[in-house]
Parts: C-alpha cells; structure tokens; sequence
C-alpha cells in the first residue's frame, strides 16, 4: 500500500511542534551569561548554520523517498547504515527520555504530584500521538499547535513585558560555546528530518519550510529561555511560570509542547529500528521506544544535557558532511555495497576533528569547522578512489 503524501502545511506543522520544546527554553537559558544582544546574535548564527544543514537533510530524503538512516546507505553501505541507526535508536531513546524528564521536573514544578506520575502522563500522551499516525494527526496537531502558539505568546509577554534585564557575568560562556549550543539543537535533528520529508508532495519545499518553521520556533524559544533567566532572575522555567501566575496556562504549555516534541523521537527511533531490522512495524517500535523512555525518564536523573548535545554533534554532524558532499556533488550511491569503508574512516576522521574542536574557542563553534574539513576528506577520497579504478 503506497504511503500517503503530506502537504507542505503538514510538514510545517510537525516541525513547528518540534520547535516549541522545553529542552530548547531551558538551553536557551544556558546562554545568559552573554546577555540579550550578544545572546541573541549566537543564537541566530547558530540557527542559520543548523537549519541550513537540516535543510539538506530534507531534501536528501525528500528526493530519494527514503527515511534518514535508509539514506545513510547511499554513502556508507547497508553494514554503514545498519551501525549508524543503532547509534541514532539509541540517541533517540535517551532524547525521548530526557525530553519526558524535563516535562515531568518543570510540571511538578507547577502543581506538585510527583515527577513520576507526570512522566507516566506525558508518556501516555506521547503514545496516544504515536498510535493516532503521523498521516492521522492533521486537526489534532493542529489544534495543539495553535494552542501552544497562543500560549508561548503569553509566556513571552509576561517574561519581556515590565522586566529589566539584570547583569550577569559574561566570562561564563564563551561566544563560540553559545553558537554551538544553538547549532546542537537543530542538528540533533539531521538524523530524523527524512523520516517526514520522505512522504512530502513537494520534497523541497517541505524541506525548506519544515527548516525555516524549526528554525524560527526554535529561535523564539531560546530567548524565551534566555529571557527568562535574564529578566526574572530564574534558572527554572517553571519557577518562572509560578511568579508570572500562569498556573494551569503554564502546565499545558509544559506538557502538550513536551509532548509535540518528543513525539518525533519516538516515532523516527521506530522508523531506524526498523532500517536494522525489517520485519518490525514502526509504529509498534516507536511505542516500545516510548515506553523505554518514559522508564528511563521516572528511574534516572537527566539534568545536565550538555555532554550529550556535544556527543550528538561529534557522531551526526561528520556523518550528514559525507552525505551532503557524496548527494550533492558526487552523486555516489553505495547501497549494493555492504559497507563503504572509505566512506567510515572518514567519518571517524570527522568525529575526532570534532571532539578536538571542542577544546578549541572558535566564533562559530565546532560544527561548521569539523563538517567543512570532513566533507572535503570525503570529496578528496571519493575522486581518488575513481582514479585509481579508472
């Protein structure tokens, strides 16, 4: 049965809900330390530089009408493909965990229940959306979307409405780490956007607008964060929502956005499940997928993000630079071949000249260096190798 195609308006509503995330506000406030303009600044190069990326993420799979880590053959082999949708199962598990962790902290935060009984209700939630089908969604996203648009509108206004912003110490963060840390969010993303622009009517387009819908959000968001420790002086989005007297308003901001969010790990960690194994249905492995995370979320303690955002960078941002120099520029397609192994050595090129990076202050962090370098490897082995069997 041929799958049913989405409209661009549907793209752009998924990712608008991918956008509006607490993981993203409560990143946003690891910035203060800039202040609002310098803050600001990284924050939109950070996005320019993720969105563009996930941009040709999505076309990738939008023309080949492949999810993302069935992509990954085309450069790295089925064995390539195989390893790297383990890697991407497993980051998605903990993101569905993390994701849930801090919806269930920042609710209780709001109206004391308990942080578990709030994990088991956001799951709950996540696993409704899941059984209901990406194809399936259309009034019910909408819907939410509009209501979370009303909402983080509110939110904002009351963060920035009478509030001065208050000094803080701008040594804390460099500006290179603050581009990173915006670049993190988008290109957590790279190894998921296939899995929805696959299906799209117009493959581009959808990609353009499901980039450009993130990446917007997103911004939004991480000033909301940023704002929100700047002017009122919190390092707690609920604590925030508490003083501003949201209450109820509050909650349902924390745990539909939560669940809007984390919905797409869940769903894509089913679509990679499968590209390891076919037999499974992705639906049911998305649920599995879920409910490991939602455990995860109620059993261990998931505060601190940062190394984990790091590692996400140094595994997908080498792997989606050899896709886009080998999709775009070589037009190499290794499907048929079990594991391209130049293709792998210069992806652990890539990771190491990420994880060195990291110890190095660049303005615009370690992503755009790490990928430039990889992606130029990548061109220079492929054009040798035709050479050599020519």
């Amino acid at each position: 049965m041929e799958e049913k195609k989405t409209s661009i308006y549907e793209n752009g509503l998924v990712w608008f809900g991918a956008g509006v995330s607490i993981a993203e506000i409560l990143t946003g406030m690891a910035l203060a330390p800039l202040g609002m303009k310098k803050g600001i600044l990284a924050i939109l190069l950070g996005h320019v530089i993720g969105c563009v990326l996930l941009f040709l993420a999505g076309v990738i799979g939008g023309r080949t009408g492949r999810s993302s880590m069935e992509t990954v053959k085309l450069s790295f082999g089925k064995w390539g493909s195989v390893f790297f949708a383990i890697l991407n199962v497993l980051q998605l598990v903990g993101w569905t965990g993390i994701m849930i962790y801090d919806g269930a902290i920042s609710a209780n935060g709001i109206k004391d229940v308990g942080v578990w009984i709030w994990c088991l209700v956001i799951g709950g939630l996540i696993l409704i959306w899941i059984l209901i089908g990406l194809t399936k969604l259309g009034i019910v996203n909408t819907i939410a979307m509009i209501s979370l648009f009303i909402l983080t509108i509110i939110l904002s206004v009351i963060i920035f409405g009478d509030n001065e912003g208050s000094g803080l110490d701008e040594s804390a963060l460099s500006f290179g780490a603050a581009v990173e840390l915006s670049v993190a969010m988008p290109l957590s993303w790279l190894p998921l956007i296939s899995d929805y622009t696959r299906s799209a009517e117009k493959p581009v387009k959808a990609s353009a607008v499901s980039a450009l819908v993130y990446g917007l959000v997103s911004c939004w968001m991480y000033i909301i964060g940023m704002g929100a420790s700047l002017f009122t002086a919190e390092s707690d989005i609920a604590a925030v929502m508490v003083k501003a007297g949201l209450g109820i308003v509050g909650l349902l901001i924390i745990v539909f956005s939560t669940v809007t969010t984390t919905f797409l790990d869940a769903y894509s960690g089913g679509v990679s499940t499968k590209t390891i194994w076919g037999r499974i249905s992705e639906k049911w492995a998305a649920v599995a997928v879920c409910v490991i995370g939602t455990v995860g979320a109620i059993v261990y303690p998931m505060d601190d993000i940062t190394d984990f955002l790091y590692l996400i960078g140094s595994v997908f941002a080498p792997m989606i630079a050899v896709q886009i120099a080998d999709f775009f520029v070589m037009k190499k397609d290794s499907t048929v071949k079990k594991v391209d192994i130049l293709s792998m050595i210069v992806w652990l090129i890539g990771f190491i000249i990420y994880r060195l990076f990291m110890k190095i202050d660049t303005p615009v962090g370690s992503t755009i260096p790490c990928m430039f370098i990889t992606a130029i490897l990548e061109l220079a082995a492929v054009k040798l190798l035709v050479r050599k069997t020519n």
